[in-house]
């Protein structure tokens, strides 16, 4: 004889509870689980058995028995989850907003930044409770960048100007950022250098031996990313004509020449300004001051320090001379132009947001 298990009451819903499952059930907002719970109260109250609803909605009969048994004990609220253990809240908001208070208004007596350790000590918290609430709210008292105001009275004009030749520039003209890079040293260093080998970086000796310096003028194509450049041992006036002179050669004459440079004294000589009335054809556009950041030649120098000078070994000022014409020459066979992508507005608003934060900034 077959025996049957305990008898299961049946799931009564009343129309206010019909009205909400079925609302749960429509609702896009809401969650995945809250609804499938509700369409099997909805079920089970068909008068479908337990083993039918789990066929028809395809779940297993322990999920159907366990919402229809939470169902019959606390109605609606049953089909919510429970809250999950844990030990009640130790840091209250006052506490987080004492550490923020403190990290952004004030500083340790001996260091000129807060520490986990130290601002921890100064509230009596946790370091991991620091770290977490620094996380939150992305405060990094460790980290610092830096950052120079030009003070150029025509900073507005010569923003507009310079970024105005990068996103619209004249029709038949090349726009040629131009500027020196001057005492590259031709550095040996001390010891051999000992080459790098599995598990083990490349390693040099700290000190050096200075063999002589070079400078590179260089003019960066904005629209090809080519760069025309001339090595001289000195960086005057004089060498600068010549590069000048060299520009004048190798661009064809169809073409106007927009040259943005900075404010260098010798790119303002009475031979050059000589030099440029007798070539109509060349325009000098000035960045601001103390606004390097605005010439795309820089960000090409940069290239040239990272990948060939930093670490780079040279006994002499002719081996030095050699090897930057060799990489010149291999980046022109495959230029890269930088694009410039911020317009002038939004330069200057964040050059006035920074003024708003500087307090004696007169703005």
């Amino acid at each position: 004889m077959t025996q049957r298990g305990p008898k299961i009451p049946p799931v009564t819903v009343t129309d206010v509870h019909r009205k909400v499952l079925e609302g749960w059930v429509r609702r896009r907002s809401t969650a995945q689980a809250l609804s499938l719970r509700s369409t099997i109260v909805l079920e089970c109250a068909k008068g479908l058995s337990i083993m039918e609803v789990s066929r028809r909605l395809r779940i297993a009969p322990d999920t159907v028995r366990k919402w229809r048994r939470r169902f019959l004990e606390c109605g609606l609220d049953g089909l919510c989850d429970e809250p999950r253990p844990g030990g009640p809240r130790k840091i209250t908001d006052a506490d987080v907003e004492r550490v923020i208070v403190k990290t952004l208004e004030e500083k340790p007596a001996n260091a000129t930044h807060w520490s986990t350790r130290s601002m921890a000590a100064a509230t009596g918290m946790s370091q991991s409770a620091i770290s977490r609430i620094w996380r939150a709210f992305a405060l990094a008292p460790h980290r610092s960048q830096t950052f120079k105001l030009s003070t150029d009275p025509f900073f507005i004009d010569k923003v507009r100007d310079v970024v105005g030749l990068y996103l619209d520039p004249p029709e038949m003209a090349l726009v040629l950022c131009v500027d020196e890079k001057s005492q590259i040293q031709a550095l040996d260093r001390s010891q051999p250098v000992l080459p790098m080998m599995p598990g083990v970086p490349e390693r040099r000796s700290h000190d050096y031996v200075r063999a002589g310096t070079t400078t590179l003028f260089a003019a960066l194509e904005v629209a090809s990313g080519k760069v025309i450049g001339s090595l001289h041992r000195r960086h005057r006036a004089a060498e600068f004509k010549k590069f000048l002179t060299k520009l004048d050669k190798e661009v064809p004459t169809k073409f106007a020449v927009h040259l943005i440079l900075d404010n260098y004294a010798t790119h303002k000589t009475p031979a050059i300004k000589k030099w440029l009335l007798a070539r109509p054809r060349f325009h000098l556009h000035f960045t601001p001051t103390g606004s390097s950041w605005l010439n795309l030649v820089e960000r090409w120098f940069a290239e040239l320090t990272s990948k060939k000078l930093r670490r780079g070994v040279h006994r002499s000022v002719q081996a030095l001379e050699r090897d930057i014409r060799a990489w010149l020459a291999d980046w022109n066979d495959n230029p890269r132009p930088f694009t410039w992508t911020k317009t002038a507005d939004e330069i200057l608003d964040k050059v006035a947001a920074y003024c708003k934060r500087i307090p004696d900034s007169g703005h």
